[in-house]
């Protein structure tokens, strides 16, 4: 690449509004940014200026596995960003660069593998069941958000987490208020705050412990010294919170599923296919509007013919990077014989989502349990009618209604 093509005049800056697409339909303003090439400029609803927008596949990979690119380095700056508030604590292993970050995921890197998540399949599914046994018993119609699809992963969550059962209410509605904007800042900053103190006093109690739960393998590094307590602290909350988002991605994957008979067809006559299906899903599902977190170019580096300069911000949609057709053909068809599918659903490179086999596990569950235990599962009002959250970060219905 010479030196003259890469120093061409700069893409124009794209504004990209907060829009809220109807149920999963994919963004349009983000289709029209893909289509005007691999890196251009966008300025989003809050912060300041202008960032760059990555959306290739292949580069979107390289952008997060790349050292040259800091998420720390965006402390302290107002860079473009869809959520209103944004204030990282120092610390916070989404602002954490390696070898830090590193540190702090190898705490609790065991809760999360495959063999942590396994350790609590039976309890999740028995946990499941119930909640299905209630959904029967009460009879249709019923709003499988409230009854299935919110409290499920909530008690997955909390059950992993070492959380007693007697405060996942608690913790449900701090994370509400953390991650909800309609509420105001000063909500969601004291949500932080006492969901904060309660796992200050948890990991606290825990440091000799252990015990295989997250507080307690946050509370055995603490008492090791290889975490500190705020560290502890910081991670906890992030995890507790991000264990919900499972109902936002199941809403929309039994949205989806419930106006697609075809594919419930498909899914009950050969449960082989099932865990290959969710991963279809998983890459299909818009699961948030616009991007999420940003980097900031420590060096002058070059993507697809264009220079992005030290101190640049740029965000990548790991959403456009699984519709990249030079990775997966056709990749607007929802294809469950899709193989291999290396989506990024969960992200990728050292911020890689530790909850990514935990969500596929609560996946598997749920497409197992309703489908099986309720053969007649549809929906109990026409598509349009099913509300989805309205300026959220993380998409999905905000009520499911079904019947059967």
């Amino acid at each position: 690449m010479s030196e003259e093509t890469l120093t061409e005049a700069l893409p124009p800056i794209r504004h990209w509004p907060a829009v809220d697409p109807t149920g999963t339909d994919f963004d349009p303003v983000l289709t029209d940014l893909m289509r005007e090439g691999p890196v251009t400029r966008v300025q989003l609803a809050n912060g300041e200026g202008w960032a760059w927008l990555v959306t290739r596949y292949d580069d979107v990979r390289m952008v997060t596995n790349d050292p040259r690119f800091s998420r720390e380095a965006v402390m302290g700056r107002q860079v473009t960003r869809l959520a209103p508030h944004y204030i990282p604590d120092q610390g916070a292993v989404g602002v954490l660069d390696p070898p830090d970050h590193t540190r702090l995921r190898r705490s609790v890197a065991a809760a999360f593998t495959a063999k942590g998540v396994e350790r609590i399949r039976e309890q999740a599914r028995g946990m499941l069941d119930e909640l299905v046994d209630e959904l029967l018993q009460d009879g249709p119609p019923a709003d499988l958000t409230a009854t299935v699809l919110s409290p499920f992963p909530i008690a997955v969550i909390c059950e992993l987490m070492g959380v007693p059962a007697a405060d996942r209410h608690a913790m449900h509605t701090w994370t509400q208020l953390i991650l909800s904007s309609a509420h105001g800042k000063e909500a969601g900053e004291k949500a932080k705050r006492e969901m904060s103190a309660y796992f200050s006093d948890l990991i606290g109690l825990r440091e000799g412990s252990t015990a295989e739960d997250v507080t307690s393998l946050l509370g055995a590094a603490l008492g090791r010294g290889e975490v500190t307590l705020e560290e502890a602290v910081g991670l906890a909350v992030l995890l507790q919170i991000g264990g919900e988002a499972v109902t936002s991605n199941s809403g929309q994957m039994f949205y989806l599923l419930l106006t697609r008979p075809d594919l419930v067809e498909r899914l009950r006559s050969d449960p082989a296919i099932r865990p290959r299906a969710i991963d279809e899903l998983l890459r299909y599902i818009p699961h948030r509007n616009a991007v999420g977190l940003s980097r900031i170019a420590l060096e002058d580096v070059e993507i697809g013919g264009v220079r992005i300069r030290a101190g640049d911000p740029v965000h990548v949609s790991y959403l456009a990077a699984n519709r990249d057709p030079d990775v997966f053909p056709d990749p607007e068809t929802i294809d469950f014989s899709r193989s291999p599918n290396p989506h990024v659903a969960f992200g990728f490179g050292p911020h890689y989502c530790p909850g990514g086999m935990l969500a596929r596990l609560e996946s598997e569950l749920l497409v197992d349990a309703l489908l099986d235990r309720v053969p007649g599962l549809r929906l109990a009002v026409a598509p349009g009618q099913v509300p989805f959250r309205k300026g959220a970060l993380i998409r999905g219905p905000a009520a499911l209604p079904v019947a059967w």
